[in-house]
């Protein structure tokens, strides 16, 4: 467990921010508070590089699931420049088909240089 929690909670929260985004101006404007410049992003279905290729994947999640939301679901535990969290991707009913874990290195401002995500339950079809 890490003693400098508040940094990895911060970037996390950051990162829950851009993900949250609907509109695309203040996608644009969370994924750059998020994410350090030529910071990436990889899961099984996306691996861009940028502050461009990263909105762009955070649009088409909210295309391919429209009024869901993502939250995290467990505590941000971390060490050195990496921290890990798991998540859910949450209908207004509060029911969470998709569920998965991000582990994220941070820079030395504390914004996101990568993310490496792991997708936990994906309902068929999605």
């Amino acid at each position: 467990m890490s003693t400098n929690t508040d940094r990895y909670e911060s970037a996390v929260a950051r990162y829950f921010e851009a993900w949250n985004a609907r509109e695309p101006e203040a996608r644009t404007k969370a994924v750059a508070a998020a994410w350090a410049v030529g910071g990436a992003y990889t899961d099984p279905l996306a691996d861009v590089v940028g502050h461009d290729g990263i909105a762009a994947v955070i649009a088409a999640a909210h295309d391919q699931f429209p009024g869901f939301a993502f939250r995290i679901s467990g505590p941000v535990d971390g060490h050195h420049d990496t921290a890990r969290f798991s998540w859910e991707l949450v209908r207004e009913d509060g029911s969470a088909p998709v569920a998965g874990s991000d582990v994220i290195t941070l820079d030395g401002d504390g914004r996101i240089r990568a993310v490496y995500g792991f997708l936990d339950r994906v309902p068929a079809g999605a």
